[in-house]
């Protein structure tokens, strides 16, 4: 998620600012964030990190745009000898989660890669997907395809409706795929040639995805000189990162009575088995060079090939810090409450911390909050709660639906959108002269039909010609070099062969099948899928995806 302030904004539908002796005030979950205690790791492990998070929906119900947050996951930032630069920040965040610009939502999550270029002059999501215009990109043209066999679409990987505390493994590491270069845009900024690369482990592909472009990072370098060596283009890693996870806004509301202040949540839930346990983090590793980056650059100067398999000889795997309490910021007020006076939520009566082994952090769940439904158990929180003053502390305390009084008015509010509006399309440029059309693709269109109920428009392009690597400042030469990378990975790096080490317990999250393509039979080496468009389809929804 992204990271500019550190916020989480819910509010109910439209509200009457005062009903005779009860206010309903728009509620606010504030400084959301579900902490993770790690150890720290071993500064040489710098070659990026793989690791699983659990798939699940937030919320039973999408309740519209200003919904936001992440599921568990992490903020990957470049490593300095001394202390970071100041007034410097950039790194790979996203991961699973729902956005505000999401424009085609699903009650399960989707995923983005999330690329902040220095202190958000440019974010870029996937290939064709980030900030700014195509007449003024910021971001747009960061991501560049790798994968032959996944499509990616601008509003995110979409998985298979029904997703319930499922693992999602990814991870980001280097591949020397393009050389260094003495200049950028043609001044003196050194542009380095670490290529970080998405890498997935589902239980339906598994392989590189998608990398973002050298020049994404260092185009910044040209227009503020002084970060010039100081970006993810050149720098490794910092391995100690922070695992999170951050909530933006979720749907609730508040209500002052006579008897006392009252709130409710939406339908806000978590997986959990049988016996109330889940596992939310699974396997937390982070690399040397030696794992994968030397093994690719020796093959690419004539060595022998890189079979792609990141082993543990070479990895570090974190081990969470045990704890029974969960760490958690999440809190219910309504926005004009000063910050002292915001109430947390009481999560020592939710659930404690789960550790079945030391690779493994859960949630152990108050089995009264568990419920079956038809994807599986799960744990749905409170929805009424009460305002209790203790000291100096204002605290929530859930209570009964029969416990809150008929004047508060929250038993009959209503955080779900009767419609959703037509989505926006996400459209790529289709004049003459643009990278899209000029080289242009091999083939296409093709069509994908995506559960979100979008349709996907792609073509086939030849891997250098794809309009990422037209804007990343390359030659023709260079270009060309790449290609042949590529062919040489695409040969030898099959789809579903083992990449990331697999977790050590759980079942694997699949991806939305509609999304996996194989090249025409006259393109089965040397192109990728582009996609060029995402629109609408007027497709009936998953039942899970209301």
């Amino acid at each position: 998620m992204r990271r500019l302030v550190l916020i989480v904004v819910c509010w109910a539908a439209i509200f009457p600012p005062l009903i005779s002796r009860a206010a309903l005030l728009r509620g606010t979950l504030a400084n959301g964030y579900m902490i993770v205690p790690v150890h720290r790791v071993p500064i040489n492990y710098d070659a990026g990190f793989s690791m699983y998070t659990a798939a699940w929906p937030l919320l039973l119900r999408y309740p519209g745009h200003q919904f936001q947050s992440g599921l568990f996951g992490t903020w990957m930032a470049a490593q300095y000898a001394g202390k970071q630069p100041p007034h410097l920040y950039s790194d790979i965040e996203g991961g699973l989660g729902w956005w505000r610009d999401t424009r085609f939502p699903t009650a399960a999550p989707k995923f983005r890669l999330g690329g902040v270029a220095y202190n958000f002059r440019a974010i870029a999501n996937a290939p064709g997907s980030g900030n700014g215009s195509w007449q003024h990109p910021r971001g747009l043209y960061g991501v560049a395809q790798l994968s032959p066999w996944l499509i990616f679409p601008p509003d995110g990987l979409t998985l298979k409706p029904g997703v319930n505390g499922q693992l999602f493994g990814y991870g980001y590491l280097p591949l020397p795929l393009t050389d260094p270069q003495p200049t950028t845009d043609g001044k003196n900024i050194p542009m380095g040639n670490h290529c970080w690369t998405l890498f997935l482990n589902t239980g339906n592909f598994k392989g590189p995805v998608c990398f973002f472009t050298p020049y994404f990072w260092n185009q910044q370098a040209v227009k503020h000189p002084w970060l010039k060596g100081k970006l993810l283009d050149s720098r490794w890693s910092n391995p100690n990162k922070a695992f999170q996870m951050e909530t933006q806004y979720l749907p609730a509301a508040i209500s002052r009575t006579s008897a006392g202040t009252f709130a409710r949540l939406g339908l806000v839930c978590f997986p959990a088995d049988r016996q109330g346990n889940a596992i939310m983090l699974n396997r937390l590793i982070c690399y040397s060079r030696k794992a994968l980056w030397d093994k690719v650059q020796a093959w690419f100067n004539g060595g022998r090939p890189a079979s792609g398999k990141l082993g543990l000889a070479n990895g570090f795997v974190e081990k969470f810090r045990p704890q029974k309490q969960l760490w958690s910021t999440w809190k219910l007020f309504a926005p004009s409450t000063p910050n002292p006076q915001r109430a947390s939520l009481p999560w020592q009566n939710f659930a404690q911390a789960f550790h079945p082994d030391q690779a493994s952090y859960g949630f152990s769940w108050n089995r009264h909050f568990l419920h079956n439904g038809p994807d599986g158990n799960r744990v749905l929180l409170p929805r009424f709660y009460r305002l209790v003053h203790a000291g100096k502390h204002n605290n929530w305390q859930f209570v009964h639906a029969s416990r809150v009084p008929k004047e508060a008015r929250l038993k009959s509010i209503n955080f779900y959108p009767s419609r959703q509006r037509v989505p926006k399309p996400y459209a790529t440029p289709d004049n003459p002269n643009s990278a899209y059309r000029h080289p242009g693709p091999a083939a296409g269109p093709f069509y994908a039909h995506l559960t979100d109920g979008s349709v996907v428009t792609y073509y086939w392009y030849r891997f250098e010609d794809q309009p990422a690597l037209l804007h990343a400042d390359l030659s023709t030469v260079e270009r060309n070099k790449m290609q042949r990378r590529f062919e040489m990975l695409e040969r030898h790096w099959r789809k579903n062969g083992q990449y990331l080490p697999p977790p050590t317990r759980g079942a694997l999250a699949y991806l939305d099948p509609a999304q996996l393509v194989s090249p025409p039979n006259r393109l089965a080496v040397g192109y990728v899928p582009i996609v060029t468009r995402q629109q609408w389809g007027g497709r009936h929804r998953h039942s899970n995806n209301k």
